[in-house]
């Protein structure tokens, strides 16, 4: 196996040892090459391949953290034939939520959560990836 150096803030790397520690992991090397797997894994979804897809991501961040805003801007406007719908909002005292409605295929979503997951100083990136037909007919609707 291969020997790879990786940087990472302390506070995370406790984290990560206390998980492998918890979940009966044989050390981190192992929590990080199954989080690898998963990762790589998420859009690799071949019932998810070909179909208009809709997509949901919400990212949490520092509000004095301007650089993060600012990327979140740049990718909406890079990607403006993705993003059908996006919000901002402060939540408690010192954090902003940034929420993305996507709409488009699954490499064009998988790049935009590939991004924003890149971008330092984010503390959340959550998403959920749904197929445009699996919704079905809208009630009440002839």
């Amino acid at each position: 196996m291969v020997v790879v150096s990786v940087s990472m803030p302390e506070e995370l790397l406790e984290r990560l040892d206390g998980f492998a520690d918890e979940h009966g992991y044989t050390g981190r090397s192992e929590v990080i090459r199954e989080a690898s797997r998963n990762l790589l894994g998420e859009f690799e979804d071949k019932k998810l391949e070909g179909r208009e897809l809709m997509g949901i991501v919400t990212v949490v961040f520092d509000y004095e953290t301007t650089a993060v805003e600012e990327r979140m801007m740049r990718l909406r406007h890079e990607h403006e034939d993705l993003v059908a719908s996006n919000f901002h909002s402060h939540v408690g005292d010192h954090r902003c939520m940034e929420l993305f409605v996507l709409e488009g295929d699954l490499t064009e979503i998988s790049t935009f959560v590939g991004k924003i997951r890149a971008t330092k100083d984010t503390l959340t990136v959550d998403y959920s990836v749904h197929p445009v037909d699996d919704f079905g007919p809208l009630a009440g609707m002839d």
